[in-house]
């Protein structure tokens, strides 16, 4: 097999929306970089197996359930017909539609892409295992954007081809008569609601007292009272064992909701959470400090505790968004090219884009409680807004948190 060696100024070790925000911000600032990426295209996980794919799919079921819903207003489309092979066909249109875009991005930006599996050899060294050989790299600056993956469970045979993370789920190769959703988190119930759309029974298993567990008890009650007319949720209930059977999938549980008899399911959704990358890069080779959970600690600069090595994106800690990890890559590459930028950010977005959809910035409620914070609190029903009844979504509300501060607040120091 070939190998080569290649010298830069800074190399990005994965493509994701962090690595190559990075990568391109580096390059646009007179910077000689390369991107090593194990996909044959840019984009990571968010791209090509992740938030894209998924937004493709959801858009596919908010029509489905749209057109059902008119019938109600006098607006009768018959029952929908799917076609599953073009339903895949166009999300991958869209991908291609990305990532291509990305690669004329990259090579306008004369940004080189190496593709294959990158390990840290030494603390200026990183070594690519591809399919046309080696590639050594040694680099002044490294960003290490290698982020995340679907965590895996034990008890569970996930060789199985009906056991199913985000990214089978994404494939769309079948639509199940019967899906189990392990997880109330986002992932797991944007899922659902795909493939609810397309014609599954969906059950979903969450451990804790709601789903969507970051967001406030509040929202997510207007939220579970509206899906659960679609989803049979048990919640404070878990997966106790998973076995497979020729004739399905067999799903023992317990607690608050949990069947009396393991049930028997077409396909299993395992969406409990993404571990860090951090522990499959050899970057104690290069120095850099990985925790026990895969995670790269860094400061506000991003840098790890190896001043010419930084870290962003899902590999440095929560939230695992992709903006945030954007913004990330933009102040790493500023701080390699000289200047003084920080990420200290305020506020970070979070969005489940179900049906309905949930959204949320800044602290929440229980957030601003766990911190000590003083605040008051105003909500709009959208029962009282003519735009939310006339689009039949009067079901919604919006709240509002506000830190409380006194009038002394306003014109003095004292903080009476």
């Amino acid at each position: 097999m070939m190998s080569t060696e290649i010298k830069t100024q800074v190399v990005v070790l994965g493509a994701g929306p962090a690595g190559y925000s990075a990568a391109f911000r580096c390059a646009d600032l007179g910077l000689e970089t390369v991107i090593v990426e194990r996909y044959n295209t840019l984009g990571g996980v968010c791209l090509n197996v992740g938030c894209i794919p998924s937004k493709a799919l959801l858009h596919v079921a908010k029509v489905i359930e749209e057109a059902k819903a008119l019938a109600e207003h006098g607006i009768v489309f018959g029952e929908p017909k799917t076609d599953i092979d073009k339903i895949r066909t166009w999300k991958e249109k869209v991908i291609n539609q990305l990532t291509g875009g990305l690669a004329g991005m990259a090579k306008g930006r004369k940004v080189k892409v190496v593709n294959g599996l990158g390990k840290f050899t030494g603390a200026n060294t990183l070594e690519v295992e591809g399919e046309n050989g080696k590639t050594v790299i040694n680099f002044d600056n490294a960003i290490i954007a290698a982020g995340s993956r679907p965590i895996q469970l034990p008890f569970i045979p996930h060789e199985d081809p009906r056991i199913w993370d985000s990214t089978d789920a994404l494939e769309l190769k079948e639509v199940p008569e019967r899906l189990l959703v392990m997880g109330g988190g986002i992932i797991g119930l944007e899922m659902g609601t795909v493939y609810h759309a397309l014609g599954s029974q969906i059950d979903v298993v969450e451990m804790f007292d709601q789903v969507i567990p970051a967001a406030d008890k509040d929202i997510v009650k207007v939220f579970t009272k509206r899906i659960s007319k679609k989803f049979n949720l048990m919640l404070e209930t878990k997966v106790t064992a998973v076995e497979a059977k020729e004739d399905g999938i067999y799903v023992t549980m317990e607690g608050k909701k949990a069947p009396a008899e393991p049930q028997r399911y077409d396909a299993v959704l395992v969406a409990i959470g993404r571990v860090p990358n951090g522990k499959n890069l050899d970057a104690g080779k290069a120095g850099v400090e990985v925790d026990d959970r895969g995670f790269i600690r860094v400061d506000k600069q991003l840098r790890t505790n190896v001043p010419h090595i930084f870290a962003i994106g899902d590999i440095v800690g929560q939230p695992m968004l992709a903006h945030k990890g954007v913004h990330e890559g933009h102040v790493a590459a500023e701080v390699i090219a000289g200047k003084k930028h920080y990420f200290d950010p305020k506020v970070i977005p979070s969005i489940a884009y179900t049906e309905p959809e949930v959204a949320w910035v800044g602290l929440t409620e229980k957030e601003a409680k766990e911190k000590g914070i003083s605040y008051e609190t105003a909500t709009f029903p959208w029962a009282a807004s003519g735009r939310a009844i006339a689009s039949d979504c009067a079901d919604g509300m919006t709240t509002d948190f506000r830190q409380r501060i006194s009038p002394c607040d306003r014109w003095c120091d004292c903080r009476y």
